[in-house]
């Protein structure tokens, strides 16, 4: 796992420095605290010329002698830094270097660069793991970069006028000089409808996300950004009866050589053509040897690892995989909290035990008071997910004993495990019932009924769950999971703040990711827009920036692409029936999970923050809410602010996560927007120039 950075810029654009490139490389430095490295083309960067500048942080994991970046091909025309694991490697080594290529080193860095020379974009197609990486094509002049399939790296760019920046961190960018740091408006929009911040846009101007399963090419002041894969949602449920499919549908992992087609089956290569046949039993064979397969592939390190282990469905089997492919009792990590309701600990216990592994446990009393300062500055963007503060601490704590922790991330958004899925489900029965009937339960007057204070009691969820039963499913699916749904938002904004949006509609992003899988029933359809927008810009940002900040690597085996495009076409019945979600990972792996955990219910990854703002995080509360600087940025109504805090530190109503996103913003706005640095040199417009989305 590494860190970059870098540019490249045309004859009329400004060269990188490098000194600029050094301050750009070590603002990631704690993604890769190994090694280091830049290259320069033109070697001394001046105007009238093309060239780049590619920086690179390491953190040491395979071959930790001979992987240093960035690293070239045979002759020096082809050049890369790179962020990420490649767990087929070696099989693609083999077939490399039969074709004549010859290798320096061992890391699975060069094989990418020989995969480049052979197929330029299509290189990604033979990739199985997690990666963000920039290639430099010194005979096109060109820069190639990549992001994996299902957005485990990160990858953020600027498209100057003849100048394109890239980096693994919004952070890095902003050490260019001259870099404007504008707050896009409508990013603060989405960011209090999700609690993040959707990609492709930044929470600042002319700053982008390179999606996820995306590539872009940077070839004389153009970019053209392409998708290259996505989940086969959109199939019939195991539709691969005809070979010709597989070519007419690229994107679900074809393989366009058929000599790698028989070395590289990781590449999205289907085992069994008649899945629209298939029995449970068949797939849950199938699910067992996929999974088992992704996981042994992600033992392959040269450094100490574990796993991450609630005593959950998902890292219960992702442990127990490793255990059984291991010799050697393999090392477990959680973290206890002292607060009943978000203690998982004697769980991770009874797990552990039951698997015999090596087990550490923590306990930690989170201090939101000593890590927000960590979280603002790693996480670059306004992030309100407050699971970010345990994962923060588990991170750190695994560290100590290990560098690469394997993890059960996934498994929720693949196999309906989230307890919102239940009531789409319950939803989309409404959806049939006559429409007098429909008319009588979604009535205002419902929303009469008293609500206990509790966030989760079943009063309050009820409320709101009928509240919008009225809308349509794909808006009504956006009202349940937002922070400050449509109508929050419009009593928070000022007019001002309003007419700026221009019409912006965060729903947007939702409703696209919707439309990637029209033909399946609705339930199947929101985990296909979970696993499009939720997982890349909530879970794996936070696993990312968190494990990263402490030199910790994380792999998902769930993630796998052929994990997820199994998981995409299987029928929902095996995945979710009644009240239990996941059903068909609970019976393929019972044997490693403990009978008590096979039915406890799920208690999510999170802190007291309720609790927090009623009590020792009161003061900040006002101190930085209520704030003159804070109420007079001119975004929201004071009173709409005031009210919100006054009604929850009073006790009539749960606001914490509304509060949580709002506090954060705050600090970020005066950590990374106020006390931005003065930095001389030009001004560099936020317009994108030259750029295609197709």
């Amino acid at each position: 796992m590494c860190g970059i950075a870098g540019a490249a810029w045309t004859a009329d654009g400004e060269p990188i420095s490098p000194e600029t490139l050094a301050r750009m490389t070590a603002a990631v430095a704690h993604r890769g605290p190994d090694d280091e490295g830049t290259y320069h083309s033109p070697t001394s960067p001046e105007r009238g010329k093309p060239g780049v500048a590619l920086g690179h942080r390491r953190l040491s994991i395979i071959d930790l002698a001979g992987g240093h970046q960035p690293l070239s091909n045979e002759d020096g025309t082809v050049w890369i830094v790179f962020n990420g694991e490649i767990y087929n490697f070696a099989e693609l080594r083999g077939q490399l270097e039969s074709r004549g290529h010859v290798f320096r080193t061992h890391c699975d860095t060069e094989t990418i660069v020989h995969l480049y020379e052979d197929h330029g974009a299509d290189c990604m197609r033979y990739l199985r793991g997690m990666f963000a990486f920039a290639i430099w094509d010194e005979r096109k002049k060109s820069l190639f970069l990549a992001r994996d399939r299902l957005g485990q790296k990160p990858l953020v760019y600027r498209n100057d006028r003849g100048r394109l920046l890239f980096a693994s961190e919004l952070k890095a960018l902003l050490h260019v000089p001259g870099v404007p740091r504008t707050l896009d408006r409508r990013a603060v929009d989405s960011f209090l409808t999700y609690q993040y911040v959707p990609h492709p846009d930044c929470i600042l101007e002319g700053f982008r996300k390179l999606p996820p399963g995306h590539f872009a090419v940077y070839e004389h002041g153009q970019l053209q950004i392409e998708r290259y894969w996505k989940p086969p949602f959109a199939h019939s449920v195991g539709r691969i009866s005809n070979p010709s499919d597989v070519d007419a549908t690229p994107d679900a992992g074809r393989i366009e050589n058929p000599s790698y087609g028989e070395a590289t089956p990781d590449a999205g290569r289907i085992e069994n053509p008649s899945y629209a046949q298939a029995t449970p039993q068949k797939w849950r064979e199938e699910l067992r040897a996929t999974l088992t397969e992704a996981v042994r592939l992600r033992l392959r390190s040269d450094v100490p690892l574990g796993a991450f282990l609630s005593g959950g469905i998902d890292s219960t089997i992702i442990t127990g995989l490793m255990q059984q492919l291991s010799a050697t009792p393999v090392h477990t990590f959680s973290i206890g909290f002292p607060v009943k309701e978000f203690d998982e600990s004697s769980f991770a216990k009874e797990t552990a035990a039951f698997l015999k592994t090596d087990h550490h446990e923590f306990v930690v009393e989170p201090r939101a008071l000593e890590i927000l300062p960590k979280l603002i500055h790693h996480y670059d963007e306004p992030f309100a997910d407050s699971s970010a503060i345990p994962m923060m601490y588990l991170s750190q704590m695994t560290r100590r004993e290990v560098t690469v922790a394997l993890s059960g991330d996934g498994g929720d958004e693949l196999f309906a495990g989230y307890d919102r899925y239940r009531a789409v489900q319950l939803a989309t029965r409404f959806d049939h019932l006559p429409k007098p009937l429909r008319s009588l339960i979604a009535a205002p007057m419902w929303q009469r009924i008293p609500a206990s204070v509790e966030q989760k009691s079943f009063r309050r969820r009820l409320k709101r769950f009928l509240a919008a039963l009225g809308e349509p499913p794909e808006r009504r699916y956006l009202t349940w999971v937002s922070i400050f749904d449509a109508a929050r938002r419009s009593r928070l904004y000022t007019e001002e703040f309003r007419e700026s949006l221009q019409g912006h509609d965060p729903t947007d992003f939702l409703l696209r990711a919707y439309a990637e899988c029209p033909d399946r029933d609705f339930t199947t359809r929101t985990t296909c827009a979970d696993v499009l927008t939720y997982l890349p810009c909530d879970i794996l940002t936070k696993v990312d920036i968190a494990s990263m900040a402490y030199g910790l690597e994380c792999r998902s085996p769930f993630l796998d692409h052929r994990v997820a495009e199994l998981a995409a076409r299987m029928p929902l019945e095996l995945k979710l029936r009644g009240k239990q979600g996941k059903r068909i990972l609970r019976e393929t792996f019972a044997d490693l999970i403990p009978p008590s955990i096979v039915r406890r219910p799920k208690m999510g990854f999170g802190v007291p923050l309720d609790t927090w703002f009623r009590h020792e995080l009161r003061p900040l509360l006002h101190e930085t809410l209520l704030s003159e600087r804070a109420l007079s940025r001119g975004f929201f109504r004071p009173e709409a602010v005031r009210q919100l805090v006054d009604e929850h530190v009073t006790g009539r109503w749960d606001h914490s996560y509304r509060l949580w996103a709002l506090l954060v913003l705050e600090l970020w706005q005066q950590s990374w927007v106020d006390a931005a640095p003065k930095v001389e040199g030009r001004k560099v417009e936020s317009r994108k120039v030259g750029e295609v989305q197709s």
